[in-house]
């Protein structure tokens, strides 16, 4: 009956209870219309959503029965116990039989943030617009039910809305009936799902439906972005219906659901929600205002592919406990590539796929504050901890090394055989590498131990040798991860001019010498990742970096040069190569550079060093030619739009001196800019860096683009543009909204922390930093997934001094109770403070 749901709690639920089935009524007739304050941003107090639940089980076990509640009211039947988290029901109230029925009237909230129902009101339509989000355990905060992975139940849902609704939920629309002001919906009975799954959205959407490779599906987006989402409308209906068919093709399993249907949710925290027959993705990240580039499109396919593999991984067969939530999340993003793969070109789509988690996870996993794929949680309350690069991004790579390890036909028939014996029902990383192995032939449980139970990465370091390399393994920080080395799949680039040969490798030993082949036996360049199979960071031998710095930009293959200058990047971040030359490099470089995924990767890592890594004389010294060459990419009508808008981006990330930001001054009394009509949000970004550099035009900017743009999205910009405001009490105001306003979105709130925590105005933001650490735990327990993850990690990159990191490491040292996974969190954002300090002293 303690707060959360613990292991122990879980346990003896499962032990217990069967077959559950929730018939679920809610009404939301009561949710009112959000009042306005001055800053633009919805205020009110949280309204209630009323419900009543018959919670019908099957007892396989003796004892009472608990459920998990946290609303704000329960009418209880007579000698039941509610706390205010739990709900026990005594044994004998349940009869003989071994068929249980529970009923409960409740209430619970409906509110902007800290609700499991999301309200947001749309100053443009007038409407408010409603969904759930229960993931990982807040499905008790909206009914009384078994909260946990492992209690599967099928769930009948019925809902009353305003007249002029329409609603969306997991299962198929059976019927509606209209009475006086509200019509009640109701949904056909869900498959079985995990409590975190259950979902639906109400509100006056507009909807568009049409078939896809023989699939209705239906799309739901407010009334007042419909007509800015036009034909791309048909586009996201088509990518979710294609993904849809490869899968069940390739898994050879059909869509495990009856339908399938997508929100385009307002104000959503994260990128995509996979609750079954009913995706929610973030309204912003699909809903384009300006032309989007290449990156952006493949953003919004990847979390299309990744949400739709949720249909099988993660709804159809879920992990047993948030433990192994990798095992979700991980393989949706890892076939989310193979989606991408199999649609449209493969090496593209594997270069997309190191850009986009490669990086990320080295950057976590080389850590103090790491943690192993496979998380131990005790409580569910723990689970949103569990949420990161770690199961996000370093997950999918490792399925790549087992991918390659055991080859795609063995990994295709063991993923099969994975889902049909699993189907509706929850299993373990143990469970999955059982079928892969079997396919395989081979056991895998060694394997999986190593790279999931194992804390940390291995980093590989070249050292050349009379005709050939000497490849040493050793472990990122060998305090966590021990001194073993992990077992590595590679091949290794032999390159000199035109000639160039991959060697496979398996390294099993700290040491393993590769040959160079007969015909490439003096290379200029040796790598030892080529075709990025595997999960390892690669030092590369000075020779080769040298080579590197000088050349990457020449390589023909855009997945290699990618990969290598992400090497050159972590050379930087380990103060073995000046920031300064890796800037020079790169401006070099990016005139000739036509990939529009490598162009913003690397010149994402350039405004880093400039803004972070570069002592304020030196970045003075170096900011006007950087500007110059952004500032030339940008009006280079020789590149693609997508080139040029990135080195816009870039120019407005780093501009500093009066004429660049004269210059971006300019731009806002111009029709277009790098090629396209400039449009929001570039013209927000270009007003918040005016604001955030305190340029003799600012404010007035900032007034004339918020009567400009009146859409809630430039609303939302406006409060961004405000948090980088140069002054103290600009920050003060802005620090006590994000703690004290239950009525700030979290995505409002998300989306003004790196405006909040820039570099430039340290000085500013530092005074907070120790009470926005102190806070953590609140933040914990109020706030969704991701949202302490974004909170700690925009606070500390915005920190550069070795003031800050003092500030740091004394609230570890006086902090002792600090949860674990909270302090691993701070330990993951405090690597990049190190670095940034470490850095800087090295190249004054």
């Amino acid at each position: 009956m303690g707060p959360g749901v613990s292991r122990a709690l879980a346990e003896y639920r499962a032990a217990r209870v069967a077959d559950v089935r929730y018939e679920l009524r809610l009404d939301v007739t009561a949710t009112g219309v959000a009042a306005r304050v001055s800053s633009g941003a919805p205020r009110s107090t949280p309204d209630t959503v009323r419900g009543h639940v018959v919670v019908r089980f099957r007892r396989t076990g003796p004892g009472d029965v608990i459920l998990d509640f946290r609303g704000p009211t329960l009418v209880t039947p007579s000698g039941v116990e509610w706390n205010g988290a739990h709900v026990r029901v005594p044994e004998k109230s349940l009869g003989a039989g071994p068929e249980g029925v529970i009923e409960f009237d409740f209430t619970a909230l409906a509110a902007p943030a800290g609700a499991s129902v999301i309200r947001v009101h749309d100053a443009a339509d007038r409407n408010d617009y409603l969904y759930t989000l229960l993931v990982p355990a807040d499905a008790n905060q909206l009914f009384p039910c078994f909260d946990q992975p492992d209690l599967k139940a099928r769930t009948t849902l019925s809902l009353t809305v305003p007249n002029g609704w329409s609603a969306v939920a997991n299962g198929p629309l059976a019927d509606s009936a209209a009475a006086e002001g509200a019509t009640t919906l109701r949904f056909a009975e869900s498959k079985p799902i995990s409590t975190y799954l259950i979902g639906f959205a109400a509100g006056p959407w507009a909807r568009v439906t049409r078939t896809a490779e023989g699939r209705p599906v239906t799309l739901y987006v407010r009334q007042s972005r419909r007509q800015e989402l036009g034909a791309d409308a048909d586009s996201i209906i088509d990518a979710n219906a294609r993904a849809a068919r490869w899968l069940e093709r390739w898994f050879g399993v059909p869509f495990p659901f009856p339908k399938l249907d997508v929100v385009l949710a307002p104000a959503f925290p994260f990128g995509g929600m996979e609750h079954p027959g009913a995706i929610f993705y973030s309204e912003n990240s699909f809903v384009y205002r300006e032309r989007p580039t290449r990156p952006q499109l493949l953003g919004r396919a990847s979390t299309i592919y990744h949400e739709v593999a949720h249909q099988w991984f993660g709804d159809l067969v879920t992990m047993r406990w948030f433990d192994d939530l990798w095992l979700k999340e991980g393989f949706a993003t890892y076939m989310a590539a193979k989606v991408q793969a199999g649609l449209g070109d493969s090496s593209d789509a594997w270069k997309t796929f190191y850009l986009r988690n490669k990086p990320v996870a080295y950057n976590v996993d080389r850590t103090l504050g790491t943690v192993p794929v496979w998380q131990a949680l005790g409580n569910l309350d723990q689970a949103k901890s569990a949420y990161g690069p770690i199961v996000y991004n370093k997950a999918p790579g490792v399925l790549k090394q087992l991918d390659a390890l055991v080859g795609d036909s063995a990994f295709r028939r063991g993923l099969h055989d994975f889902l049909t014996a699993h189907a509706y029902a929850n299993a373990t990383w143990r469970d999955l590498l059982g079928a892969v192995g079997a396919a395989a032939g081979r056991p895998l449980t060694a394997w999986g131990e190593q790279y999931f139970l194992r804390p940390g990465m291995p980093v590989v370091t070249q050292t050349r040798v009379p005709n050939g390399v000497v490849l040493t393994e050793r472990p990122a920080r060998p305090s966590l991860s021990g001194s073993a080395p992990w077992p590595v799949k590679t091949e290794v680039l032999f390159a000199a001019g035109e000639h160039a040969a991959r060697v496979p490798a398996e390294l099993r030993a700290t040491t393993t010498r590769v040959p160079a082949p007969a015909d490439v036996p003096r290379p200029d360049v040796i790598f030892a990742n080529a075709g990025d199979l595997a999960y390892a960071g690669i030092s590369l031998d000075s020779a080769s970096a040298r080579w590197a710095l000088a050349h990457a930009g020449e390589v023909r293959d855009p997945l290699l040069r990618a990969m290598l200058w992400g090497t050159l990047w972590d050379d930087v971040r380990d103060a073995r190569l000046d920031p300064a030359r890796f800037v020079e490099a790169a401006t070099r470089a990016l005139p000739n550079e036509r990939d529009e995924e490598i162009v913003p990767f690397v010149l994402g890592r350039l405004s880093r060093a400039v803004n972070a890594y570069l002592v304020p004389a030196r970045r003075a010294t170096l900011l006007p030619s950087v500007e110059r060459a952004l500032r030339a990419g940008a009006d280079d009508a020789a590149r693609s739009y997508g080139v040029r808008k990135a080195h816009l981006d870039a120019l407005v990330a780093v501009a500093g001196t009066p004429d660049a930001l004269a210059g971006l001054d300019s731009l806002l009394d111009r029709p277009e800019a790098a090629g396209a009509p400039l449009r929001a949000p570039t013209r927000w970004a270009v007003v918040t860096r005016l604001i955030a550099a305190g340029a003799p035009n600012a404010e007035r900017r900032l007034t004339d683009e918020t009567a400009r743009d009146t859409t809630d999205p430039g609303r939302r910009s406006a409060f961004v543009a405000g948090a980088a405001r140069p002054t103290a009490d600009a920050r003060r105001a802005y620090f006590t909204r994000y703690l004290d306003d239950p009525s700030l979105n979290e995505d409002w709130a998300t989306a003004s922390l790196g405006a909040f925590n820039a570099p430039a105005a340290e000085a500013l933001s530092r005074p907070y930093l120790r009470a926005a650490l102190d806070t953590l735990p609140w933040l914990q327990r109020n706030r969704r997934i991701f949202y302490v993850n974004t909170w700690v990690e925009s606070l500390l990159s915005g920190q550069t001094s070795e003031d800050a990191l003092g500030i740091v490491r004394a609230f570890l040292a006086a902090r002792r109770d600090l949860p674990a996974d909270l302090r691993q969190k701070v330990l993951q954002a405090e690597d990049e403070l190190e670095r940034t300090v470490a850095v800087r002293r090295r190249w004054r």
